[in-house]
C-alpha cells in the first residue's frame, strides 16, 4: 500500500508518496482497492490544519473515493469481493487502499466510470441537500450560485435546472462563465476575483439586473467573504440564503438585512446531515443515482492526474483554477 502523506502542516508541496503496511479490514469494515479519488476544497485546508476535522499525523488527505472491494471484515453483509463501490472517507483517500465502515460505502453500476463515481457524492450530495432540504427550491424560482464553476457550484447548476429553477451563475472569469452556460446556466455574471468594498455595490447591481425586481429566491453561497453581503442585498421576500463555504473568508453580515428582506440565512453542513438524518441521506443518494441514469447530472471532470501528482491537483484547487471536478487515479 502507498499513500500521499501529510507529515506536517503545510501546502501541497509538503505531501510525500510513502509506502505503508497493507491494510486489513476490522469488524464491520470493507477494504477497498482505490481506483480514483476526487479532489475537494477541504483537502487544501486539512493539510494546513485549517479544517474542522484534524486527523492525527501522518495522514493522507482525500475524502471521496471509488474502487473495488478487496476484503470483508467480520460481520459485513450486503457486499462481496469485487463489488464496485464509492465512499466518503473524511481523509485517507489519496492512497492505493482504504478501510471504511460498510455503511459508508455505496455500490454503483458497471456503466458508471470510476472517475465519475469518485467525483459524485461530495458535490451532488452537498448541493442536493442544500437546494432540496435547506433551500426548499421550487420550480420557477430564481437560483443564484456563487462560485458556480467549482465542483459544488457546477452540481448546483445542474440540480437547480433539474428542479425547474432559473439559474444565474456568478463566476470570476469569462472561461468559467462559458463553462457554466455549457452545463445549463440561464444567465452568468462575472465578479471581481479580488472583491473590495468599493466593488460590492456594483456586484449587487449586476445581480439585480439579472434577477429583476422580485429578486433572488435562493442564493447558494460557496464563496463567502466580501461577496456575501452584496448577494444578500438582492434576496427576494422570504428568500433563502444558503451558507455553503468560505474560500474567500468568513463574512461579516449586517443582521438588519435578513430583517428588511424577510429572508432566511440557512447553514448547509452536509457532512453532519449524513449522520443526523441517515434515512434522508440514503433517499437523496438514490434520487441522485436516478438523475445520473437519466443523464440529467454528470460530474464535470476537467482534469485527471495520477495519484502521485496529488500536489498539482491541490494547487489547482487552492488557486481556484478548477472547472467542475479534478480526480486522481491509480493505474
Amino acid at each position: 500500500m502507498k499513500s500521499m502523506l501529510s507529515t506536517a502542516p503545510g501546502g501541497p508541496d509538503t505531501l510525500v508518496w510513502t509506502e505503508q503496511p497493507d491494510l486489513s479490514p476490522a469488524k464491520g469494515e470493507l477494504l477497498i482497492d482505490i481506483r480514483a479519488a476526487a479532489v475537494n476544497f477541504p483537502d487544501t485546508l486539512i493539510i494546513r490544519d485549517l479544517y474542522q476535522m484534524k486527523p492525527p499525523r501522518p495522514f493522507a488527505p482525500g475524502g471521496e473515493i471509488s474502487g473495488v472491494v478487496a476484503a470483508l471484515g467480520d460481520g459485513v453483509q450486503g457486499f462481496e469481493i469485487g463489488d464496485r463501490v464509492l465512499a466518503l472517507t473524511g481523509h485517507g483517500g489519496f492512497a492505493t487502499q482504504v478501510c471504511v465502515a460498510a455503511p459508508q460505502a455505496v455500490k454503483f453500476p458497471e456503466d458508471m466510470p470510476f472517475e465519475d463515481a469518485a467525483a459524485f457524492v461530495f458535490t451532488y450530495g452537498t448541493s442536493y441537500h442544500a437546494l432540496k432540504d435547506r433551500g426548499d427550491l421550487k420550480p420557477g424560482e430564481t437560483l443564484l450560485v456563487l462560485g458556480a464553476a467549482g465542483g459544488v457550484g457546477a452540481a448546483a447548476i445542474e440540480l437547480g435546472k433539474s428542479m425547474g429553477a432559473r439559474v444565474i451563475a456568478a463566476v470570476s472569469s469569462q472561461e468559467k462563465a462559458d463553462f457554466c452556460r455549457s452545463i445549463g446556466a440561464d444567465d452568468t455574471l462575472i465578479y471581481s476575483r479580488e472583491m473590495k468594498r468599493e466593488d460590492q455595490k456594483g456586484f449587487s447591481s449586476q445581480i439585480k439586473e439579472l434577477s429583476g425586481k422580485a429578486g433572488v429566491d435562493v442564493t447558494y453561497d460557496a464563496v463567502g467573504g466580501l461577496y456575501a453581503e452584496p448577494a444578500l442585498r438582492t434576496m427576494a421576500w422570504k428568500g433563502r440564503y444558503l451558507v455553503v463555504g468560505f474560500p474567500a473568508g468568513i463574512p461579516d453580515i449586517p443582521l438588519n438585512l435578513p430583517l428588511l428582506k424577510g429572508c432566511d440565512i440557512r447553514g448547509v453542513f452536509w457532512g453532519a446531515s449524513v449522520f443526523q438524518d441517515p434515512k434522508g441521506h440514503a433517499q437523496n443518494i438514490a434520487q441522485l443515482q436516478l438523475l445520473y441514469a437519466e443523464r440529467k447530472i454528470k460530474p464535470r471532470i476537467s482534469a485527471s492526474f495520477p495519484m502521485t501528482d496529488a500536489a498539482k491537483a491541490l494547487e489547482m484547487m487552492q488557486d481556484r483554477r478548477v472547472l467542475g471536478k479534478v480526480v486522481l487515479t491509480n493505474s
